[in-house]
């Protein structure tokens, strides 16, 4: 006998809303039916489990088809199915969850593995469906098959069916303007997406022969890791991110309390030491895909990796779509910082040439995690290592010849001996600041190499993180002690630095006389340390008042030739050689301006022409 009635909802105008606003994308729809038929085959597990129902031969699965011609798509379970009055209570009620009532009934036998929360997800199907047929059978024997039918407005049609198999079928009446949902690889690619690790096996155009599933039942982050191979690894990073670069290395998550967690992260290697390539971080829960990147669960900086979490106490809202911002995500997230930050520890501290091998790839990712993350710092300050001049890579305590200091009292009780911080000087392009790096080597001096894009913004972290403990300094900002000989204080090269500066077209730089141990280098740049970050702070972000070449000085070596002649040189001579020991001062700190160069350039062919006259 046909029944007819309305479908329960709080509004008119709730249809139009879900159908249109509730999720972003439209292809989730199917994962909200699958996982709504993975949800049903749980149920009938349990109930089997506990002994109130039985068991058939028939493999616990998901089925799916498409025809083009009838323009429909069907997804069959084999789960616990339903009763009209069941048919009634979760469809027809929307926002009445069946998986709630379901896990209210039967909570003390544990209701793990049953995800749906409001009863939404199966509606979205209607935002490519023009209507919607449900057939199903109860597990109950003596409850008649149901047949269930609405084009998604208002009302619906209820009648008995001739289905015979436990289990549910929904036919999707595929609207035209949706028409790319019917096609194959569509489908695939959508499994692939959102269904790829659920737990039961799911086929397409099932023909009872030598199917192959779609999905992994039992994906590699669900297995105790001391069972796990290298390879095996590989293989899931490989499969899972379609990256043929192997991983430099990996943490598998495997907890069970405070809360469950499960997962592999993966540190990709970088394929662009300029810009950071943004990882893929999948978000499950009970193997249901949720979403990529969730700020709540996995901080921004962590999002530089690749992985696979599945955490089944998340807090959901809304039919999986959406994540509620508890406790209990802030206790999941800092678990997982926790784990990550350990991880990188313990490669430090037993396989530091490894971690050596590895550091050209993760530096960019710790650098930004500290900045980011007080605590993220607080637990890898000590693993932090810099490439000096020599090619060695060292922590700042080890570049500085100090030993590790392992309290932060023992810190300020050193600071407070001392006044002054200690000078690191650093090298951000090490061929275009070649020059200084000789004059440093001969010196007996070293430096540390910051050549990432991130490395200014670290160091001006690290200088205020740590208050008066370090100073960086450019190898340009500065001439080190070190690198200059003793001179007589009585000596004035004020005639010197005033007839230099008179024959400079560049009349805006200040000039200097040092007396410098390397007596080849007739001239070199300096830029005050504090102005060049303030230059290219406001060039960074587009702000007026980007002059990073203010404060800039010149640096003539008096115990080089040239210097100690010019100033027995005519007036165009001295305009000749001082602009041309500008332009090779210059050329080693950046490239010259395109009138600069020209002159430059001039210059040069003149002194050719000159030595073949």
């Amino acid at each position: 006998m046909s029944k007819q009635g309305n479908i329960q909802i709080s509004s008119e105008n709730m249809m139009p809303i879900i159908k249109k606003w509730l999720y972003s994308d439209k292809d989730i729809f199917l994962r909200e039916i699958v996982a709504n038929g993975v949800d049903a085959i749980t149920k009938f597990k349990k109930l089997v489990d506990m002994g109130e129902a039985v068991k058939d031969e028939s493999e616990y699965c998901i089925k799916i088809t498409a025809d083009k011609d009838a323009k429909t798509l069907t997804v069959e379970d084999n789960g616990i199915g339903m009763t009209e009055e069941e048919v009634e209570k979760y469809i027809t009620q929307i926002a009445f969850s069946g998986a709630a009532d379901f896990l209210s009934k039967y909570e003390k036998a544990g209701g793990e593995g049953i995800i749906g929360h409001f009863g939404l997800g199966f509606y979205s199907a209607y935002m490519v469906s023009d209507d919607i047929e449900i057939f199903t059978k109860s597990y109950k024997s003596d409850a008649p098959a149901v047949h269930w039918e609405s084009d998604g407005e208002s009302t619906y049609t209820i009648d008995p069916c001739d289905r015979v198999e436990r289990g549910t079928k929904i036919v999707m009446h595929i609207s035209s303007e949706e028409k790319e949902f019917l096609e194959e690889n569509t489908i695939r690619g959508l499994i692939e997406k959102y269904c790829a690790f659920m737990p039961y096996n799911i086929y397409y155009g099932f023909s009872g022969k030598d199917d192959k599933p779609l999905n992994d039942i039992l994906p590699l982050y669900l297995k105790n890791p001391k069972d796990c191979t290298e390879e095996e690894y590989k293989e899931f990073y490989r499969k899972t991110f379609h990256d043929y670069h192997d991983p430099l290395f990996w943490i598998h998550l495997n907890m069970d309390y405070p809360f469950r967690l499960k997962g592999i992260l993966y540190f990709p290697k970088v394929k662009n030491k300029v810009e950071l390539e943004r990882g893929k971080v999948k978000l499950y829960c009970n193997q249901v895909f949720i979403a990529d990147n969730i700020k709540e669960v996995i901080p921004e900086y962590l999002m530089l990796l690749n992985g696979v979490i599945d955490c089944p106490d998340i807090p959901l809202n809304v039919s999986r779509s959406f994540l509620q911002n508890d406790r209990q995500v802030q206790k999941i997230s800092k678990h997982i910082i926790k784990k990550v930050a350990d991880r990188l520890t313990g490669l430090y501290k037993n396989d530091r040439e490894k971690f050596i091998g590895c550091w050209n790839d993760i530096s960019t990712f710790i650098k930004l995690g500290c900045i980011k993350d007080d605590d993220f710092y607080s637990k890898v300050k000590d693993i932090i290592i810099f490439k000096d001049l020599n090619g060695e890579y060292k922590t700042l305590q080890e570049f500085l010849g100090k030993e590790l200091e392992s309290t932060e009292k023992k810190d300020s009780e050193q600071q407070d001996q001392k006044n002054e911080p200690d000078t690191i000087y650093y090298v951000s392009d090490e061929v275009g600041q070649a020059q200084y790096i000789t004059m440093f080597k001969d010196a007996g001096l070293n430096a540390i190499v910051c050549d990432t894009f991130i490395d200014p913004h670290f160091i001006s972290y690290l200088e205020f993180k740590d208050t008066g403990k370090y100073k960086f300094l450019r190898i340009d900002a500065d001439v080190d002690s070190k690198l200059k000989e003793e001179t007589d204080k009585e000596s004035d090269y004020s005639n010197l630095t005033d007839a230099f500066k008179s024959a400079l077209k560049n009349t805006n730089i200040a000039v200097k006389a040092e007396k410098l141990k390397n007596i080849n280098i007739p001239a070199i740049i300096n830029v005050s340390e504090f102005s060049r970050r303030f230059g290219e702070m406001n060039a960074f972000y587009g702000l007026a008042g980007a002059d990073i070449d203010r404060d800039m000085t010149i640096i003539i070596n008096v115990a080089n030739n040239v210097i100690c002649s010019f100033l027995e040189l005519d007036e165009d001579k001295k305009k000749f050689v001082a602009n041309q020991i500008y332009y090779m001062a210059m050329l080693s700190y950046k490239k010259l301006s395109p009138e600069e160069m020209k002159d430059f350039t001039q210059n040069n062919i003149e002194l050719l022409q000159k030595y073949i006259d």
